[in-house]
C-alpha cells in the first residue's frame, strides 16, 4: 500500500505485531526453510537452511513491523465493519470509529478453530480440546490421547506427546505422507522452481487438504507402532471414545487438529459471509462491496496464500486493486463536484 502511494492503518487486536505466531504450540517449526518463508524485502537471520521455529518467526514478525513506515496500532480489537456511501466505518472495542475509504480484512483464521461435535461428546469427563489451545506434552505424561486430524498439525502434535503419553491419530481416511527432501532439497526449492506456489487457486468450496511434510521421523513413529492410527470414531461413552467398529477404549482427553475457518466476526454486518464464514471474494477482493479486500485466506490466489512464502505477492495484487478502486472513486467525485458547479 505504501508503494501505491497509500497511508495504511494496522489495527492489530494482540499486544505485538506477530498475529498468532506466539499461541502456537511450542514445538511448532515451520515446514518451509527459512530462504522460503519471509515476507517481501527483509529475510530471516541465519542459516537459511533451517526451519525456523514458533518464537522465531514471531520475534521476526515483530522485527519486520518495526521497520515499516506505517501507523501500527496494536491492542485494539475490531468489532464492527458498516459500509457507508461507498465507503467503510471501523468501530473498535473501546468505542472509537473510524472513517475508511477501503478496508483489508487480515484477520487469518486461528481466532475461529473448527471443532466438530459428536454424539456423546458432552459428558465426556475427560479433556476436549483443539489443537489452537494445545502447547506442550507434559499435561498429558501416562495418559492415553486421541489426536484427530491427518495434517501436518495432527501428525506433528502425536509426535510431540508420543514421548511422555499412549497417543493414536484418528483419520477419515490413511495420511499422505510427503517426503521434505526430494532429491536432496526441500520440497519448497521444488515449489519455486517448478512454479507450483504461483498456480492460481481452483475455485472450490472448501480448500483441499495438504499432505503431511516428513522427513522420514513421522512415517517411522507410525510404522514402529510409537503413534497409533485407527479410523475416525464415532462418538463418545462415559470416560470411552467409541470407534468405527464399535469397539470401546478408555480415553483422557481428545486433541481436535482438525482445521479452521476464517476469523471475521467484524465482518457480518455487512452480509457477506457464508453459512461457513467465508467471504465472497475472488483473488482477496469482494464481490459485494468495492473497496473490500482479504488476505491470508486459504487458496485465496494460489496454493500459498495463507503462508509466509506466499502472502506477500497476494499483498502486491490487493494494493495493486484498492489503489485503482480509490483513484477511480477520486476522479468520480471530482467530476461529480464539477458538474455541480
Amino acid at each position: 500500500l505504501l508503494r501505491t502511494g497509500l497511508r495504511p492503518l494496522v489495527l492489530e487486536a494482540g499486544a505485538h505485531a506477530a498475529g498468532s505466531w506466539p499461541a502456537y504450540y511450542d514445538s511448532l517449526a515451520l515446514f518451509s526453510p527459512a530462504r522460503y518463508s519471509a515476507l517481501p524485502g527483509m529475510g530471516f537471520d541465519g542459516d537459511p537452511d533451517r526451519y525456523p521455529h514458533r518464537d522465531e518467526v514471531a520475534a521476526y514478525l515483530r522485527r519486520y513491523a518495526s521497520r515499516l513506515d506505517a501507523e501500527i496500532r496494536t491492542g485494539t480489537r475490531v468489532t464492527t465493519v458498516r459500509a457507508e456511501g461507498g465507503a467503510f466505518t471501523v468501530e473498535l472495542a473501546d468505542g472509537t470509529v473510524l472513517p475508511a475509504p477501503a478496508v483489508i480484512a487480515a484477520s487469518g483464521s486461528f481466532g475461529n478453530p473448527r471443532l466438530p461435535v459428536l454424539p456423546g461428546q458432552d459428558d465426556f469427563p475427560g479433556e476436549i480440546l483443539h489443537a489452537a489451545a494445545y502447547r506442550e506434552p507434559s499435561p498429558y505424561a501416562g495418559k492415553r490421547v486421541a489426536v484427530v486430524g491427518a495434517g501436518n498439525s495432527a501428525v506433528q502434535i502425536a509426535h510431540d506427546l508420543a514421548d511422555v503419553a499412549e497417543v493414536t491419530l484418528a483419520t477419515r481416511a490413511p495420511i499422505r505422507f510427503v517426503g521434505q527432501r526430494p532429491l536432496g532439497k526441500d520440497l519448497h526449492f521444488w515449489f519455486a522452481v517448478t512454479g507450483f506456489d504461483r498456480l492460481p487457486a481452483r475455485r472450490a468450496g472448501s480448500p483441499p487438504g495438504a499432505p503431511v511434510l516428513d522427513d522420514g521421523r513421522y512415517r517411522c513413529a507410525l510404522a514402529s507402532g510409537r503413534i497409533g492410527r485407527r479410523q475416525m470414531f464415532t462418538g463418545f461413552g462415559a470416560d470411552q471414545i467409541i470407534w468405527a467398529d464399535g469397539t470401546r477404549e478408555h480415553a483422557d482427553a481428545v486433541i481436535f487438529a482438525t482445521g479452521y475457518r476464517p476469523h471475521l466476526p467484524y465482518l457480518r454486518a455487512l452480509g457477506i459471509l457464508d453459512a461457513a464464514g467465508r467471504p465472497r471474494q475472488r483473488g482477496g477482493v469482494s464481490l459485494t462491496h468495492p473497496g473490500l479486500g482479504f488476505l491470508g485466506l486459504e487458496w485465496q490466489r494460489t496454493p500459498a496464500s495463507n503462508t509466509l512464502r506466499g502472502v506477500g505477492r497476494d499483498a502486491a495484487h490487493l494494493a495493486r486493486q484498492l489503489a485503482r478502486h480509490l483513484k477511480a472513486r477520486r476522479g468520480t467525485r471530482v467530476r461529480a463536484g464539477a458538474r455541480s458547479r
